[in-house]
């Protein structure tokens, strides 16, 4: 079955840190685009990185760069999401999705992915 699971949410305090995980199974990531999108209640969904898998520059918005990072584990066929310096604004449902390689960067357009999770729920409060 082609999916992406995504795992590794929870609550933390303003200034913690999680590493979210993005599991694909039945294609490989080896060559691919991972976007990370979150979306926070009422608002819209928004990019928050992404990757495309041969070693092509990261994307990151500006709220996050410097405090989020975006890898990939090629054997584990999973991306991560590593969050620090987590802030209230940070509160969101995360979610990754899959995008073909076309040998360009990433897009942080949503409608440039076709395959997405479900979703894993950070929230960021004291």
């Amino acid at each position: 079955q082609v999916q992406l699971v995504e795992s590794g949410g929870g609550t933390v305090q303003p200034g913690g840190s999680l590493r979210l995980s993005c599991v694909a199974s039945g294609f490989s990531l080896n060559v691919a685009k991972i976007g990370w999108f979150r979306r926070a209640p009422g608002k819209e969904r928004e990019a928050v990185s992404c990757i495309e898998t041969r070693n092509f520059p990261a994307r990151y918005r500006d709220s996050v760069r410097g405090r989020f990072t975006i890898s990939v584990d090629k054997p584990k066929n999973t991306v991560f999401l590593q969050m620090n310096s987590l802030k209230p604004e940070d509160t969101a449902v995360y979610h990754c999705a899959y995008a073909p390689a076309d040998g360009l960067l990433c897009d942080l357009d949503p409608r440039e992915y076709d395959l997405w999770g479900q979703g894993t729920q950070v929230t960021v409060s004291s």
